[in-house]
Parts: structure tokens; sequence; C-alpha cells
């Protein structure tokens, strides 16, 4: 499928953000860890999520999903041993978080997904596994992966520079372990902010973990606690809103964003600032009150990979030089997203190059429609949507069914606030 997208004018209106991915992710799978039930409420619903319902299904864990609503009754503790294969289709968060999890069954499983996924670099986290006590295989490092526990338990070491999913799968499982675990990283983390919502969700839950110098202590002969979650606002995917709103020079307000969020892409409110956008905040939503006159900036997005798609956009359209560095991990997502967005913002005439942790923007007066890729990402698809709503002519975006991992409204909420934006049969 293929995303249309034409010149937009002014854009006005207030839509709600849509619930956090990570989040839900998160919620899901500890509340299928815990014992009893828990609730779920305004989750996301969508391909990535949906995975780890399934995943999570497979190891016991009774799931009902009533509209944005799920409820979970949770394994106690003890996952059962899980069918042999878990698909986890395009998610990366299902495969490295489930990849830890069923570590706490006594028998083998193999973990895949679809061509995306069977490129990710697994073994960091294959290799501390193992030093838990934990079996594992795979082809050169990459799924589909082995996973045989039980979890014993000890002292892991990992790099923090590769993915934060590893980090936090540990940190999930290891209340569960037979023994008391130590997870340290041999290099300093990437991506923190997404190990701070997993260690939130895990102490909101009834488990201690530990902060050390140079990781967590995390004791063992824990329970995870049943409880009720309410998932927030996304601000990854509120990014694309409010960059769009910033890029046409629009009034817009996001609903359900909290002030007070751990999410890193949080961010996105600071970038849009730096760039001269005028921002109000409220306690729970973001309005965009003018964004003309975007100017360069320099920023280290180390913490924040999900915003630098959409923040080189902002690059391609704002006066003067925009440097995004320290993202080299960037290149192991659903897509070489440096690689991904250099080429098809190039497309679209942005003076964009390429770097091996970055990328460097040199400003445009406005971009030119064209015919370009998604990289079948999901962030590269809204990315390039935004950017063609500020360009001469009309953008044609394949592998637009992409969308359906985070956001899957994404173009009727755009609809709503007056962008020309359709979807077209290939």
């Amino acid at each position: 499928m293929k995303l249309k997208v034409k010149p937009a004018g002014v854009l006005r209106g207030v839509v709600s953000a849509p619930p956090s991915k990570s989040l839900t992710h998160r919620a899901v799978i500890v509340a299928s860890l815990a014992g009893g039930r828990s609730r779920i409420d305004n989750a996301l619903i969508a391909a990535d999520t949906l995975a780890s319902v399934e995943a999570c299904k497979v190891i016991g864990s009774r799931i009902r999903v009533e509209g944005n609503k799920l409820s979970v009754e949770g394994v106690g503790g003890r996952p059962r041993l899980p069918e042999k294969t878990i698909d986890v289709g395009n998610s990366g968060t299902t495969l490295r978080i489930m990849s830890a999890v069923v570590s706490l069954c006594s028998g083998a499983v193999t973990l895949t997904g679809d061509e995306s996924i069977r490129k990710r670099p697994m073994q960091p986290l294959l290799t501390a596994l193992s030093e838990l006590g934990v079996k594992t295989s795979s082809a050169e490092g990459k799924p589909p992966i082995t996973v045989e526990g039980p979890l014993k338990g000890g002292v892991c070491r990992i790099r923090g520079d590769v993915s934060s999913q590893f980090i936090s799968g540990l940190l999930i499982v290891a209340p569960l372990a037979e023994e008391d675990v130590r997870v340290k990283l041999s290099t300093p983390p990437i991506s923190k902010p997404y190990i701070d919502l997993t260690v939130d969700g895990m102490k909101k839950s009834g488990v201690l973990v530990e902060k050390e110098a140079d990781g967590f202590f995390i004791p063992s002969g824990q329970r995870y606690s049943a409880r009720d979650h309410v998932i927030e606002g996304d601000y990854s995917s509120a990014a694309f809103i409010l960059a769009a709103a910033a890029l046409t020079g629009s009034e817009v307000t996001v609903k359900g964003l909290s002030s007070d969020s751990l999410q890193g892409d949080r961010a996105i409110i600071d970038v849009l600032e730096r760039m001269g956008a005028e921002i109000s905040l409220r306690a729970d939503k973001v309005k965009v009150l003018s964004g003309s006159g975007l100017r360069g900036v320099e920023l280290d997005m180390g913490d924040t990979p999900d915003l630098v798609p959409i923040t080189a956009v902002l690059g391609a359209l704002a006066e003067g030089r925009t440097l995004i560095q320290n993202v080299a991990h960037l290149r192991f997502k659903e897509s070489d997203r440096l690689r991904a967005v250099a080429s098809e913002l190039a497309k679209m005439g942005a003076r964009i190059q390429e770097k091996k942790d970055g990328l460097v923007i040199d400003g445009v007066d406005s971009l030119k429609g064209a015919k370009v890729s998604g990289w079948n990402d999901h962030r590269i698809v809204m990315s390039l949507a935004v950017a063609g709503l500020r360009a001469e002519g009309e953008t044609t975006i394949d592998s637009a069914e992409s969308m359906d991992v985070s956001f899957p409204g994404f173009v009727s909420v755009m609809e709503g606030l007056g962008a020309d934006v359709c979807f077209v049969r290939n």
C-alpha cells in the first residue's frame, strides 16, 4: 500500500496522542509474569504490541482484548514450557524481551520473525543469558535464535551501546531467576530512558531493582504483583503531529502527553523549542503555536533515536545546519534508518549527508514532491509524509502499511487536522 501526500496549508485542531508503544509492551509482559489479574487501560492496539500479546499467550498468560483495554491473567512467575516457535513478526521489542522471558522455562524455544527481524543483532543478549546459565544458539547471532532455560542467575556482562532492549529483557526476568542477578554494563547505555521505563514499571509491580555504579542488582525470590495500568500517550508518535504543525506554521494541540513522563522522546519538545517553534505546555497536553522560521541545531540523540527521522525532516527545512550525532545504533532498527532517511529526503531535494553515526543537514526553503520508499519502516513512512506537507507537488510513499506497527490511525489524525493525506492501492 502507498501513501499519497499533497502540500498542506495551515493545520488546526485538537487530537489525542496514541498510547505509548513502549509502555504497552512492558505492561503486557510484566502483567503476564505476575500472579493474578491485571488490567491495562488505553493500551496501544497495533501490530507490534499484539506481537507481545501473542507471545505472552504462548507462555501461558490468558489475555483478553476489548477495544483498547486488556485483561491479563498472569502465570505467577512460572511460565509454562512454550510451543517450539514464537514468531514476533516485525517487533524488535517483543523479540528481545521475550528472548529473555522464555529463559524462565525448562525447555527450548525458537524465536523468529520477518525479514527485518532476521537481520537484528542478538549476540550480546544471548551471551549474557549464557552467563546466567541459559543455553542459546543462533545463526551468526541473528534470528532465528533458540533459548533453553532455566535461568539460574549470577553475574552477566553486556554492552550498553547496542540495544537498551537487551538490558530491559534481562532486568524483567532477573527477579524470577533461581539466584540473585547482577547485570554489569561494559559500556555506557544508549537509549537510557527506555531502561528507566522498564525499571519504573518493575518497581510499580512490586519488585526491587538496585542501581549500581556499573549496572543493576536484582535479588532473587521475588514475584510480580498484578495491578492496573493506564498507558500514557506516546511522545514518539506525537512527534510527527507536533513536527507537522511546526513546519506548516500551524496551531495544533496534542492531548494525553504527561508532563512528567519518563519517556525519552519527550525531548521532541526541547528539539522544537531549540529550533524556534513556540510551544505551550499543560499538565497533559502540548500545543504548537507557531513554527515559522525554524533554525538548525546540533543534537546528540543517543538517548532518543526514534526521533531522528522526524528531526531530520525538521532540519531539512530549517535555516542553517542541523547536526544529528551519536546514533550509529539506528542502523539496526526496522531499517538502516540513517541510510533510509538520507537517501529518501535527498530524492525530495534535501541537502543531507549520511555519516557513520549521524546526519549533517543544510536546510532548504522547500522540498519537492517525489516517489520515495518507506523502507518498510513505520517511522520512515510517517517522517516522509510530514516532509510531503512542505513539498512542491505530490509525494508518494511505499510500504505505508508499516504504520500499523505503531500508529495505525496516523492518516485519519492528519486528515482531521486538514492535511491532504490518503492511502492508494499499489
